[in-house]
């Protein structure tokens, strides 16, 4: 008996004519969630086989790296033995003897046309079978405690777990975005969810060296670790802000501090967008959960730059926000300790409701080209994975 890591995907498989080169693109992928381990892939009538070498803590390993692979709806561990009746009706045996359950069912899907018996009949057969090895379990068609699944292919897969994926589009399927990774909760979450519908990211951090520590800036490269296990490998570009904050500081008015740095922010990254080939800006902002997400700051942010900005987060909470950073395995990271740009030359009372045109004037006052062009060449470019 062999044990294999069945995949199953979703709307990919409704791409029409586009099919094959979402698979493609999601078989790639998922060759690079398991670099390092050993096994062969199969694709097979809506379905990829993945037969992992080295044991059953291989597999256990196979299958923690691609329940992080977007475009996989689920995944289970399977049995594949002859399709021999016999053979079929006693690995499902052990396996419902495995779990010792107080009912259970059989379901089954015929992808082999050719096999002599019809799904229903394969069902009650094992079904049967089950029955008269077992001293205490029932069938209950309705809600049983145990599915035992049986697919009829090339050979026969039986299993009875179903494991949860990330489900979305395979990363690379829908172009690149610049996210703007801070060193917070919101912005990883962002990240995942814009990944979850095919972008490849390409991420950028802001830091205040001297003003903001090492430590700050080795937790946003541990947070982009992290998200590399679902978006794929990605630069990291890491700016100084610190001579950009200065300037603000001795030349504009204070309580607009935090809008026209963010502008600042949003025109370094549309130039590393433009460098390298992405056509979307992606932010974690959440509609009013800080001064410099109000709607009028919104606006006045958009207008620093001519490319889209995706917001995911716009309308979730906080609380919400939260429970999925908790769910993708930032959270931790997110809240040390440790302060990021942001948190420094931070008004006592930022505008909440800035003019574009009174922003406009205030930066009139700077150098913006110049700084723009000094942060985005002096920058440093970690490649992640």
């Amino acid at each position: 008996m062999e044990h294999i890591i069945l995949v199953r995907y979703g709307e990919i498989g409704l791409k029409g004519q586009n099919r094959s080169y979402f698979i493609n693109l999601l078989v790639r992928n998922i060759k690079s969630s398991l670099k390092g381990l050993e096994y062969n892939l199969v694709k097979d009538q809506g379905r990829i086989l993945v037969e992992m070498r080295g044991g059953s803590k291989k597999v256990g390993e196979g299958m923690a790296r691609l329940k992080k692979v977007f475009g996989i709806v689920s995944l289970s561990r399977v049995a594949r033995v002859n399709k021999d009746m016999d053979d079929i009706q006693q690995t499902a045996l052990a396996m419902v003897q495995e779990q010792s359950p107080g009912t259970f069912k059989v379901e089954t899907r015929r992808a082999d046309k050719t096999f002599a018996l019809k799904s229903p009949e394969i069902s009650r057969a094992v079904g049967a079978y089950i029955l008269g090895n077992t001293d205490r379990t029932a069938v209950d068609v309705h809600n049983p405690e145990v599915i035992v699944n049986v697919e009829i292919r090339d050979k026969a897969y039986i299993y009875t777990l179903v494991e949860k994926g990330p489900g979305g589009l395979p990363v690379g399927s829908g172009g690149k975005g610049v996210l703007l990774l801070s060193g917070g909760i919101d912005s990883p979450v962002a990240g995942w969810m814009i990944a979850k519908r095919g972008v490849k990211l390409e991420a950028v951090h802001y830091h205040s060296f001297p003003f903001t520590s090492e430590r700050a800036r080795q937790k946003v490269v541990e947070l982009a670790k992290i998200m590399s296990g679902f978006a794929g490998p990605f630069k990291l570009h890491m700016v100084s802000l610190t001579d950009i904050q200065t300037s603000i500081n001795q030349n504009c008015p204070e309580e607009q501090g935090t809008i026209l740095t963010r502008r600042f922010m949003m025109k370094i990254a549309g130039e590393i967008a433009r460098e390298e080939g992405a056509y979307a800006l992606i932010t974690g902002e959440s509609l009013g959960q800080v001064a410099s997400q109000t709607m009028e700051s919104i606006y006045v942010t958009n207008a620093s730059v001519d490319l889209p900005v995706f917001r995911p987060l716009l309308g979730m909470d906080k609380t919400e926000i939260m429970v999925k950073a908790r769910e993708i395995g930032t959270y931790e990271t997110s809240i040390l300790p440790y302060e990021d740009c942001c948190t420094l030359f931070l008004p006592r009372h930022p505008v909440t409701k800035p003019r574009l045109d009174r922003i406009l004037q205030s930066e009139s006052h700077l150098e913006v080209g110049r700084l723009v062009t000094e942060a985005v060449n002096s920058r440093d470019i970690l490649d992640i994975s």
